[in-house]
């Protein structure tokens, strides 16, 4: 409510507009906002790991691919420091596990602490479908483990 004192105040109109019913209206959506936003907002609860990166051990059994693009755009997979295609990429992925499966002694004695594992590293720029062909394929194999290799931000930054 405004209030006009002194003046000739029954003879002017009164000029000032009245602020409070607007601000009581915005108080009030501002708690229904509050209120609704944790029930309108649906996320799937996970227990993502605490960790910013864990150092990779290398074994000599385990299998290194690099995965990139070249000028064509086309997908381009390194075996070590050799291009392979993914035919190439099975045949020899298959023959590393048999290789090490002999190795141990038969598939009776593998565990998880022998299993040769594969590490990817794939470059930032290529497209999915390379690095998820090279995952596919590597399973199809019958590598358990494979993971991803990524290079940690630099320390003082904003993930340090």
């Amino acid at each position: 409510m405004a209030m006009s004192v002194g003046g000739d105040s029954a003879e002017t109109p009164m000029s000032d507009i009245n602020t409070t019913p607007l601000v009581d209206v915005m108080l009030v959506l501002l708690i229904i906002f509050l209120i609704a936003t944790p029930i309108i907002i649906q996320t799937v609860k996970l227990n993502l790991p605490k960790v910013k990166y864990e150092p990779t051990t290398t074994k000599p059994e385990n299998v290194s691919l690099s995965i990139t693009t070249d000028n064509e755009g086309k997908c381009a997979i390194y075996w070590n420091m050799t291009r392979v295609t993914h035919d190439e990429l099975l045949t020899r992925a298959v023959a590393k596990l048999k290789a090490e499966i002999d190795r141990a002694g038969g598939a009776a004695n593998i565990t998880p602490d022998n299993m040769p594992e594969v590490h990817i590293r794939g470059d930032v720029n290529t497209p999915y479908q390379c690095v998820g062909g090279a995952v596919f394929t590597m399973q199809m194999a019958g590598f358990a483990k494979v993971g991803f290799i990524s290079e940690p931000p630099p320390s003082g930054g904003p993930d340090a």
